[in-house]
Formats: C-alpha cells, sequence, structure tokens
C-alpha cells in the first residue's frame, strides 16, 4: 500500500479552523430525538428479576442529522437543515434546540403526517459514578414520505444550494432521503463540495466529493472484510473507481483512520486521545461535520481527516450527543503540531 509522509504546521491547521465561521452548509438527512433518561439503580423489582431505578433527569438533544447540524454551528458556520420532523412533543425539543442564530430553519419541514424519529437511552448509576447506557429505545417512522412531502424537501434542496458551500449528507437509512435527492445530491456535486455519511446506501451516491463510512459500513457495502490497512485501502480504491468520487475516509475505531484519495494518496491516520473513552455516540457526524468545513476552508483531503481525527478524539471523551467548539479543537492542535 502507498502511503505519503505528510506535516502540517498548527499555523496551516489553525488558518482553516479561522475559515469554519465564513462557511455556509446544507444538511440533507435524517434528524432524531435523541431523549435521554437519566435513573439510579433503587431496588430489585418484586414483580420480576429486574433492576428498580428512580427517575433523576431527562434530556432531548439533537441525534442523527440534527447531530451534524448541531457541530457545524457549534463550529461557526452557517447551517441549513433541509430534513423532517413530526408536529409532536420530541420534534419541538429538538427544533427549540436549533434556536441557534448560525441555524437557518426555511428547509426544515414540521409534518403532522410523520411523527419525530427518536432514541430513548436509559441512564443508570449511582450518584457518584458515571451513568452507563442500561437499554435503548427507538422509535421509528411509521410512514414513508409521501410525495408532496419528497417535493418540498427537493424544492428546498434546489432553492438553498444556489447560495451554499457544500451539502453534508446524514443518512441514517429512516427514509428522509429518497432516491429523487439521491439524484439531486449528485447532480449538485459537479459544482459544489458534498459529503456523505451513508449507513446502509453508499452505493447509491455516485459522483459526490468524498463519502466517510466507518469500517462495518465500509465492509458491508464492499462485501469485503477489513482484517488490516491493506484491506481498508482496497475498499476505499473500489469506491473511488466505482463511485466516482475525489476521495474516501473510513473511520476505523482504535485504528484511526484510512483516508484514500482518487490521485492515489493513501494515508492512514493513528487514533488521536486518549484510551478511556466515554462515549462514541455522535462522532460519526463530528468527522462529517469537520472534514466538509475544512475543504470549505482549503485543506486538502488529508488535511481535513487529520482535524477530523482531532475531533472525534474530543467529542469521544464527552458523554452523550456531543459537540466541539473552535477553541476545543485550535488548543487540540496546538498540543499535538
Amino acid at each position: 500500500m502507498s502511503k505519503t509522509k505528510k506535516t502540517i504546521t498548527t499555523k496551516k491547521f489553525k488558518r482553516i479552523i479561522d475559515g469554519f465561521a465564513q462557511s455556509k452548509i446544507a444538511v440533507v438527512g435524517d434528524i432524531v430525538a435523541d431523549i435521554y433518561i437519566y435513573c439510579k439503580p433503587f431496588k430489585l423489582s418484586r414483580e420480576a428479576p429486574v433492576l428498580v431505578v428512580r427517575h433523576d433527569s431527562e434530556k432531548i438533544v439533537p441525534g442523527g442529522a440534527g447531530n451534524a447540524i448541531n457541530n457545524l454551528a457549534q463550529l461557526g458556520a452557517s447551517v441549513y437543515p433541509i430534513s423532517i420532523i413530526g408536529n409532536d412533543e420530541a420534534g419541538r425539543a429538538v427544533l427549540n434546540h436549533f434556536a441557534d442564530d448560525n441555524i437557518n430553519l426555511e428547509g426544515l419541514i414540521i409534518s403532522d403526517e410523520r411523527e419525530t424519529i427518536s432514541k430513548t437511552r436509559i441512564m443508570a448509576g449511582d450518584d457518584h459514578t458515571s451513568k452507563q447506557q442500561v437499554i435503548r429505545i427507538d422509535k421509528e417512522a411509521k410512514h414513508h414520505i409521501t410525495p408532496h412531502l419528497e417535493e418540498d424537501l427537493l424544492s428546498s434542496l434546489i432553492n438553498i444550494a444556489k447560495g451554499i458551500d457544500a451539502i453534508l449528507v446524514s443518512d441514517y437509512g429512516h427514509g428522509v432521503i429518497t432516491p429523487k435527492l439521491i439524484e439531486k445530491i449528485s447532480q449538485i456535486a459537479s459544482k459544489k463540495i458534498v459529503v456523505v455519511d451513508s449507513r446502509y446506501h453508499l452505493l447509491e451516491y455516485k459522483d459526490v466529493t468524498i463519502i466517510t463510512p466507518n469500517e462495518s459500513e465500509a465492509e458491508q457495502s464492499s462485501g469485503m472484510l477489513i482484517k488490516n490497512d491493506e484491506d481498508a485501502a482496497t475498499i476505499a480504491k473500489k469506491f473511488i473507481k466505482e463511485l466516482r468520487l475525489k476521495a474516501v475516509l473510513i473511520t476505523r475505531g482504535n485504528k484511526g483512520m484510512l483516508i484514500a484519495e482518487k490521485s492515489g494518496a493513501i494515508n492512514h491516520i493513528p487514533i488521536w486521545g486518549g484510551d478511556d473513552i466515554v462515549d462514541i455516540t455522535g462522532a460519526g457526524d463530528t468527522v462529517t461535520s469537520v472534514v466538509t468545513l475544512s475543504l470549505i476552508s482549503g485543506a486538502n483531503f488529508y488535511e481535513a481527516a487529520r482535524l477530523s481525527n482531532y475531533a472525534a478524539g474530543i467529542v469521544v471523551m464527552k458523554s452523550g450527543t456531543a459537540t466541539l467548539s473552535r477553541k476545543e479543537l485550535r488548543e487540540a492542535v496546538e498540543h499535538t503540531t
């Protein structure tokens, strides 16, 4: 496997990060309500051999594409969500989180026809310990996107695409992104940066700028197993050729990342940060957000991957669906380069 060694100065990284605030990005995808219910172990149930936990508190934060939206906004970008949420309690809670001035809601559809997708995590632990997830309850959308909702999404995408720098696709497979939207996204990719994070439909995204699968998604889409760096590189090159991409970034958990480019350049990036990871929830959204912002700000693919690696190392040390700031990213760069 061919590799290239590259040195990036702290000054260059900071210049890229400073450019985040001038970025305009549309996020197309499935917005999820991440519901966290925090509890304290209480007693054993007399009804069944299960632990009873006492409710302490709960919160609802944007997940899925919503986490990417929050990450971009916290990093200073102007964000244009293109998605659907239900006219329900979970949807309203997500909407309240999008009150940030950097988030333009003109492309966000609030529908009575489709409930908000949610993931409810029961977090249990004593007062002076870190609460751990004991179960997750998912609520899927019961209805497909109707033709008129699809047309509304298409119209929003077409209108918003005129004034933005890039599109970030956050496809969690919940049905917001239809074949018609994918076709339009591929067309827009001839003029704009398009970064795709798709859990189940990677092979449907052709002619986009870069895809960012994790290792299991890359294996599933390619039909190949990744046992080492060479396998990851082979799959990445296969994607570049068959999907006509400029680059592929495969995130590999504690094995770091692999970034492959159409030019033939391949780089393995070791994991950054401590080993005592707190929570990996939403780390992929952080990676795609920072890759998109970096490419807009003049980074090449390797530089964008390196910055996203720092960002992922920061958010996995935080509990729950987390974001980071430009200040945190600058400090990570300063302490490393």
